[in-house]
């Protein structure tokens, strides 16, 4: 059997991340994603090798292309003019809005990853080359964690990064979640915000109260964190 064209594979990967957003991984199916596009059984099962390792490709390829933009938006805040304890504190917000701006450019990917855990479709069947390629997203999660964190206090120990991981994983999961596992009927329009501006400007106030109490062991809560701020407004 030939393999399916790129523009065959890529339909299937979409239809499969549009089904787990809506489904859960508990309701996808080779001849769901079939009929949805007219991609053959025998062709999803040639190129992807089974239902499992489908899953685990639609599920990293939405963490890698997050986690890209992610990193992009640190980049943005961490090279702009200005203080660099300002900058340092801007982007972890930048961070922590990521989300948000993944949400308007893949809503379906973005509720994936919010409401499908990756054990869930990350099971013990995931052929190794994807285990690998898992590995090495968290591997590119921790180092963006620990530059945030040296970014701020000059330190990536365990506090640090635990501070950071509550701002850049924890507390926008609280912030976003109702918006992005919102029933289909009450959410927005794809191309529409689904996570909408008070919500973010939220998030940013938060993250920010969080910054402004250094973790265990800095010795300098000015130096290390600046002032507390006064406002609030969207990382542009």
């Amino acid at each position: 059997m030939a393999r399916p064209r790129i523009h065959d594979l890529d339909l299937v990967l979409d239809a499969t991340e549009r089904r787990v957003a809506e489904l859960g991984p508990g309701g996808v199916t080779v001849r769901s994603l079939a009929a949805v596009t007219g991609v053959s059984n025998g062709a999803i099962y040639h190129a992807f090798g089974s239902l499992p390792a489908l899953l685990g490709r639609v599920w990293l390829r939405a963490a890698t292309d997050f986690l890209d933009q992610q990193a992009a938006l640190v980049e943005v805040a961490l090279s702009s003019a200005g203080p660099q304890a300002e900058a340092a504190v801007d982007a972890v917000v930048a961070a922590a809005d990521a989300p948000a701006r993944f949400a308007l450019r893949r809503p379906a990917a973005a509720r994936m990853l919010m409401t499908v855990s990756r054990e869930q479709l990350l099971g013990p069947q995931l052929p190794e080359e994807l285990a690998d390629e898992l590995l090495a997203l968290d591997k590119r999660l921790l180092a963006l964690l620990s530059r945030l964190a040296r970014g701020l206090w000059d330190r990536s120990d365990a506090p640090s990064v635990a501070v950071i991981t509550l701002c850049v994983v924890d507390v926008p999961t609280a912030v976003f979640s109702r918006a992005l596992t919102a029933p289909a009927a009450h959410r927005a329009a794809e191309g529409t915000a689904l996570i909408d501006a008070d919500s973010r400007e939220r998030l940013e106030a938060a993250v920010r109260a969080v910054l402004a109490i250094p973790p265990p062991g800095c010795r300098d809560r000015t130096e290390t964190t600046g002032p507390r701020p006064e406002t609030t407004g969207h990382q542009p």
